[in-house]
């Protein structure tokens, strides 16, 4: 009798958690329309100002002419970009 009690308690969980997962997704899927359209490349972050990086800045406070070390992927098949 008890072990029925649990396997009942446990069914019951798994369909609550499922059906507040689904609920959830169903929100966010309902709400991709009224996100604004902005691109992701505008040269704008979110706070819509250019930002710099504080590591890409020497101690006068401008963009560094040093070399920096990038980082390529073996699947980035892409050629790399000059900064200029």
């Amino acid at each position: 009798m008890q072990s029925y009690f649990f396997s009942f308690l446990y069914l019951v969980a798994v369909l609550v958690l499922l059906w507040q997962a689904f609920r959830v997704m169903f929100r966010s899927l309902s709400r991709v329309d009224e996100l604004p359209r902005k691109s992701l490349h505008d040269g704008d972050d979110r706070t819509g100002r250019l930002t710099i990086h504080p590591e890409l800045l020497n101690k006068e406070g401008e963009i560094t002419d040093e070399d920096l070390l990038t980082v390529r992927f073996s699947n980035d098949l892409e050629p790399p970009q000059s900064s200029e």
